[in-house]
Parts: C-alpha cells; sequence; structure tokens
C-alpha cells in the first residue's frame, strides 16, 4: 500500500514540474513576441476616412438598346424605279421622297380611264333624251289606246283596230322601260370607270414612295434602274433612334419595390456605354409576365438620345435608381478583407497610431459616377474613423503604423511644386 502512494507521490510531482517548465516557455515566446513588436519600426500604410454620405438604392443589369420604331420600306405598286432620294444612314423626316417609280403606265391607264368616263357621259346623256322622247310617244300611244277601246265599245272600232292601237302603247312602253335602263347602265358604268380612276390614281400616288417615319436609313437594297414587285422587296429599312429604348432585365425578387417605387413616380435610369458615356432615361415599361427559365422579367427605358449615343443593337450597362438612403457610410473596397469570421477592415487608432482588426457589415458595392467603387457598410464603422486602405498584408492587431500621403495629396503636393518625396 505505501509503494502505491509513494508512486502517486511521484507521478504527481512529475507533473507539476512539466507544468511548470510548460509555463515558463509559453510567457517567455509572449514575452519575446512583445518585445519583438515593440523593437520593430511602424508599418508604412496608407489610410483613408469613412465618410456619411446619401447613396442611391441601385438596380444593375445588362441591356440591350432598341429603335422605338422600325419600318421595313416596300413598294406597293410594280414598275421600274427612276431615282433614290437619299443617301444610305441619312437621317430621313416623316413624308421625306425615298424613291419614285415610273409613273408613265399608270399615267396612260387614267387617260384611257378618263375617255371611258366621258363616254359613259354621253351615253347617259342620249339615254336620258330617248326616255324623254319615249315618254311623249308613250303619252301619245296611250291616248290613242284609250280612244280606240271606247270607240270599239260604242262599235265604231273593229277588234283589229283596237288592238293595234293598244299594241302601239304597250311597244311605247317597252321602249321606255329600255331607255330608263340604259341610263342606268351608263349611270352604273360611270361609276365603275370612276372606281378604277381612283384606284389607278392612288396607285400613281404609290409611285413616290415617302417615308413612314423620321428615323435613319439603313442599307439602300434596290438601286434606280430596277425593276420590282408590289410588296416584295424590302427597299430600305428606316429606325426611329431618338428616342430609343433600353431593354433589359431584373431578377423577379426585385420586381415588388420597383413597381412600389415606380408608382410613386418614374425611375430615373442610367446607362453607360462600352466608351463610358453616360445617358439618363426613365423607366417605361414593366413586362407583364416573369420568364420562368431565367427568373428575371423585362423593363424598357426610354432615353432622348438626341446626341445618338445609343445605337440600335448596342448593349450598354443599365442602373435603375430605386431610392435614396441617407446617412450611409462608406469606404473604398479595396480597403475590405475577407477572414475566416467574414469581412473585416484595419482601423487607426489615432491616440497611439496603433491599428485594430474591426469586423463589417458590407451592405453592397457602389460605383459612384468619376469614383472609385465603394463599399456600403451596415455595422462596425463610424464617420470619420481611419481605414487601411494600403498596407494591409504587413499587419497585425496592435502594431503601430506610419500613415503615408494619399494620392490625393501626393497630386496636390505636385500642383503646388512641393519637391518632398511621399513613402
Amino acid at each position: 500500500m505505501s509503494q502505491v502512494i509513494r508512486r502517486i507521490e511521484v507521478f504527481f510531482l512529475l507533473a507539476c514540474i512539466f507544468l511548470s517548465v510548460l509555463l515558463v516557455s509559453c510567457g517567455g515566446k509572449d514575452t519575446a513576441k512583445a518585445a519583438g513588436m515593440r523593437g520593430m519600426p511602424p508599418a508604412p500604410v496608407r489610410a483613408v476616412a469613412a465618410v456619411s454620405a446619401d447613396v442611391p438604392l441601385l438596380v444593375s443589369a445588362v441591356g440591350n438598346v432598341e429603335a422605338i420604331s422600325s419600318v421595313d420600306v416596300k413598294s406597293r405598286v410594280a414598275g421600274q424605279i427612276l431615282r433614290v432620294d437619299f443617301q444610305e444612314g441619312q437621317d430621313v423626316r416623316k413624308g421625306q421622297l425615298l424613291f419614285e417609280i415610273d409613273p408613265e403606265p399608270l399615267q396612260r391607264q387614267i387617260a384611257e380611264l378618263q375617255a371611258d368616263i366621258a363616254k359613259d357621259i354621253a351615253l347617259e346623256q342620249q339615254a336620258r333624251a330617248n326616255v324623254l322622247k319615249d315618254e311623249a310617244q308613250l303619252k301619245q300611244a296611250r291616248a290613242s289606246a284609250d280612244r280606240g277601246v271606247a270607240l270599239a265599245k260604242e262599235g265604231i272600232y273593229s277588234k283589229e283596230q283596237t288592238e293595234q292601237v293598244v299594241a302601239t302603247a304597250d311597244s311605247a312602253q317597252a321602249a321606255l322601260d329600255a331607255d330608263k335602263a340604259a341610263v342606268e347602265s351608263a349611270v352604273a358604268s360611270n361609276k365603275a370607270d370612276r372606281a378604277r380612276l381612283a384606284e389607278t390614281n392612288l396607285q400613281l400616288s404609290y409611285t413616290k414612295i415617302i417615308a413612314p417615319i423620321s428615323g435613319r436609313a439603313g442599307v439602300i437594297n434596290t438601286k434606280a434602274g430596277n425593276l420590282i414587285k408590289d410588296n416584295d422587296t424590302t427597299l430600305v429599312t428606316l429606325l426611329e433612334t431618338s428616342p430609343i429604348y433600353v431593354s433589359f432585365g431584373v431578377a423577379e425578387q426585385a420586381l415588388a419595390e420597383l413597381r412600389t417605387y415606380n408608382a410613386e413616380h418614374p425611375l430615373e435610369v442610367n446607362v453607360t456605354t462600352a466608351d463610358q458615356k453616360i445617358e439618363t432615361g426613365s423607366l417605361r415599361f414593366i413586362d407583364n409576365t416573369v420568364d420562368t427559365t431565367t427568373g428575371t422579367i423585362k423593363l424598357k427605358a426610354i432615353f432622348p438620345n438626341s446626341h445618338r449615343t445609343l445605337w440600335p443593337g448596342q448593349f450598354v450597362t443599365v442602373q435603375a435608381r430605386l431610392n435614396l438612403e441617407h446617412n450611409r457610410i462608406l469606404i473604398p473596397s479595396r480597403t475590405i478583407q475577407t477572414g475566416p469570421q467574414g469581412k473585416y477592415v484595419w482601423v487607426v487608432n489615432p491616440s497611439d497610431s496603433t491599428v485594430t482588426m474591426r469586423p463589417v457589415n458590407v451592405l453592397r458595392l457602389y460605383q459612384p459616377p468619376n469614383a472609385g467603387e465603394q463599399a456600403v457598410i451596415g455595422t462596425g464603422l463610424q464617420a470619420g474613423e481611419s481605414v487601411i486602405s494600403e498596407g494591409q498584408m504587413r499587419l497585425i492587431p496592435g502594431a503601430k503604423v506610419r500613415l503615408l500621403k494619399s494620392d490625393t495629396q501626393q497630386l496636390s503636393d505636385s500642383g503646388n511644386g512641393s519637391q518632398s518625396a511621399a513613402f
């Protein structure tokens, strides 16, 4: 029993010695690390101040430029093109002459129809004169027939004489009916010829092909001297480019906010072209269905495009402004670091020029006009705090730093003729 107790005491003594050695070792390392940090020179860094600003809430997408109107110009009559009265790529006005087709065949048809109408008028007049003559003859024949019937009853006229005067009256009536029908036929023929004349005059007007809309002309597909058919080849395509549409799609999750803000006032939409030109317009159209294959809904915005910055078929970057959020904290996105616990920044303590690792909640990224990309901070920073923007890789918590001049300060010194160098 005493041997067991002695073994336990020995084991306990050895454990205490091991723990003492371990503690002394760790304490030495910490002391050395602290001493090393005190001996290191301050790390050179650059810093920026977190600012408070009003930030627009934007929806971004890639859009496609579309002409408001697109018209394929075709001929409505067949014939030979006499001349083309515009140039390819030219801006044309509504009602401007584009093409002229040879009008001579139609002009000959019009002359023929005018002669037919004159003949119809003459025939009608002749038929009406015949009607007047027949009416007089019928009146005389009726009177003779009535006398013949009365004399036949008294035995003065024979049966044959009575039948003869009655037949003469009937013949006069038939002649009158025929001449009245001739009048109606001449009138109908006159109307038909006039209708054909009006149609031919309409076709004659189609020999001058005018622009149905104001827009920009494309490639001319048919030249002067070519024969064309009616409603066949597209002669030229006109696109209305001022104003102009930009269509784009947004995720269906944004639909509720889009409709809410658009109901208050038309949403402002900005587009940026490949050469960094910016145009501002307003939302005009929200589609009535969501595309189930992509989960997006189609929208259209209209732009004045007075300087022809936007071109049909062009792809542009679209930003739709939903709202303006006030007093948001902004820092350059390059200051944001990512660690095991999430996003963080290095914050400078102004009292002793040391740095602290500060977790932050990044709501989204924001690209101001003519400026670098900014991070919108929800929590973790206050306006005015200094955040390290360059030199983060050399930092540890509690390290001392030496602030270098910012890029803007260097430019300012250069502009003032300063000879000092920035490190």
